[in-house]
């Protein structure tokens, strides 16, 4: 399975150089279409997507964790962090793990 990022063109180019694919977007238009191209890609099994990238869209993102088993939608902060009533990384992991991460 492969992974896949949508975001802006920062955090995109970060994942390219992790071996990452992605598409940089910049409307709602453009992001629902790369999920969409992304998403119908047999080999895609996680997508991931900036908060902001995500919250333009998301009735898809919606529509994809309720509904489909495959790909998994992962939201990630973006570079100007994490927006409000958003946990960060940090803090899921710690929720997850049960421990503190210094």
């Amino acid at each position: 399975m492969r992974f896949y990022c949508i975001a802006d063109e920062d955090t995109v180019r970060g994942f390219r150089l992790a071996g990452i694919a992605g598409q940089a977007v910049s409307s709602a238009s453009e992001a629902e279409d790369a999920v969409k191209n992304f998403a119908e890609q047999g080999d895609c099994g996680v997508i991931i997507l900036t908060q902001n990238v995500a919250a333009k869209i998301a009735k898809l993102v919606e529509t994809f964790r309720l509904e489909r088993d495959r790909p998994v939608v992962v939201e990630i902060p973006g570079p100007e962090g994490s927006t409000a009533g958003h946990r960060s990384l940090r803090q899921m992991m710690e929720e997850a793990v049960g421990l503190r991460i210094d």
